[in-house]
């Protein structure tokens, strides 16, 4: 298909990109298996180039007979386009992919095989221990065929499942969350998180009602996740450059390079990072102020966007990167924080505190202010008390009211990372390492009824 598109073109220039995508997923409820299905789906986007014109033509589940269509629209709408701004040669002399034409192979409720027995037996142990477990299970593999007029033949095959895993007590009173991601479940060892729930859902037997107001908290890496992927989607370049983000300089440029955290802490991408492997190159189906078209196939490398604390880059284009002056740095679909060596594990942090608050994950985040990242949102499955060194009951749920950003310049201590899944973002981003963090001052700013 990707071939017959180009050889259709009449533009000067022409990227096709074809996605096949199939899922297998589980569903449960009340310690009952409820539903499991498989699907597959297909995506060609056809990118015409007529001059400095740019038409992008993006259809479903395309058949033969209508390919010719679909290249005379993407055509036509190049010819018709105002010039664009970032237009720039396409990628060329990248090496094709050595698997270029080899048969796509979907997943299928196979990849289950060894994780849905594991699932039958924690229904069994959380039934006999009072417990109800919700949740799904699902496991995506999408096939990316990338071809250019300039020669491009790259394929990834992205593999992504992630579990989510809510407990709550027999009267449903009592509720606490859970969620892994993975590449295909073999590594998923449901018992041990479900026996992370049931001492969540003990903790919760003691109710402590606590008022609105600055509290030493302990960050969770899924909540980390959820701040941090915030912080990775506002750090393009071209709004830090038009003075609308928060990495703008006052009077104009860029932040790169400016300290924002005291802790040598470091937030970086790799396509290589192990377990959460992505894509080595760059599959942009429309330009946007953070990507472009014209970047497709351009090789992606290990990115530190904090190094030590320091900012080191934002997402770049070619296009933007002419204009501020920094190396080209396009988006990669991971994000690792690390912290400094011999970062304690949540639990010894949590025998540490002689009082705080210790989080599960975050809800409804929203941005409040872009110049500030300050964005709110809501606590949700446990909120606990911790007294010395112990977790002696859950309190009510909060809004709270932070910017990442500035959180980073509070942090005091980061615990070893470990993978993770964001609980707000997973349906977007789920490839994520993140240590806990100890925040002295996190702002719940009202009590929130919320249960």
């Amino acid at each position: 298909m990707v071939e017959k598109a180009l050889g259709l073109s009449t533009a000067d220039r022409c990227v096709v990109l074809a996605d096949e995508r199939s899922t297998a997923n589980l569903r449960f409820a009340a310690n009952t298996l409820t539903t499991n299905g498989v699907a597959r789906s297909s995506r060609l986007t056809v990118i015409s180039i007529s001059g400095r014109g740019v038409g992008v033509v993006s259809r479903a589940a395309v058949r033969p007979e209508q390919l010719a269509g679909v290249v005379e629209a993407a055509d036509r709408a190049s010819r018709e386009a105002q010039p664009a701004e970032d237009a720039r040669d396409l990628v060329e002399g990248v090496p094709p992919s050595p698997h270029w034409d080899e048969p796509v192979r979907p997943t299928d409720i196979d990849v289950f095989g060894a994780f849905a027995p594991a699932l039958g037996e924690t229904f069994a142990a959380a039934q006999a221990g009072g417990r109800k477990l919700y949740g799904f299970a699902e496991h995506r593999l999408t096939t990316t065929f990338l071809g250019t007029s300039t020669g491009l033949r790259l394929r990834h095959d992205q593999p992504t499942g992630r579990l989510e895993l809510n407990a709550k007590s027999g009267d449903l009173k009592r509720s606490a969350w859970t969620g892994v991601s993975t590449r295909d479940f073999s590594d998923v060892d449901v018992a041990a998180l479900d026996s992370s729930l049931a001492q969540r859902l003990e903790w919760a037997k003691n109710r402590v009602d606590l008022p609105a107001g600055r509290y030493e908290t302990l960050l969770p890496p899924s909540a980390v996740a959820d701040l941090m992927i915030y912080l990775f989607w506002s750090a393009g370049a071209r709004d830090a450059l038009d003075g609308r983000s928060v990495f703008s300089r006052p009077g104009g440029g860029t932040r790169v390079g400016e300290q924002l955290a005291t802790l040598p802490l470091t937030l970086s991408s790799d396509p290589a990072a192990e377990g959460l492997e992505c894509a080595p190159f760059v599959m942009a189906h429309a330009s946007s102020r953070e990507s472009s078209v014209f970047d497709n196939g351009l090789p992606l490398a290990r990115t530190d966007w904090i190094r030590d604390g320091r900012l080191e880059a934002l997402l770049q284009t070619r296009y933007s990167a002419e204009l501020s002056g920094l190396p080209v740095t396009p988006a990669v679909d991971n994000l690792v924080m690390g912290g400094p060596e011999g970062g304690r594990s949540l639990e010894e942090m949590i025998a540490s505190t002689e009082r705080g608050l210790l989080l599960t994950c975050l809800w409804y985040i929203r941005e409040v202010d872009p110049q500030t990242l300050l964005v709110t949102g809501l606590t949700r499955d446990g909120v606990y008390l911790v007294e010395h060194g112990e977790v002696v009951g859950e309190v009510n749920n909060f809004r709270f009211n932070e910017s990442p950003v500035d959180l980073l310049g509070r942090v005091t201590e980061a615990g070893a990372s470990e993978r993770t899944l964001p609980r707000e973002w997973n349906d977007y981003f789920q490839r994520t390492a993140m240590p806990p963090l100890r925040v002295p001052d996190f702002n719940m700013s009202t009590v929130s009824q919320a249960s």
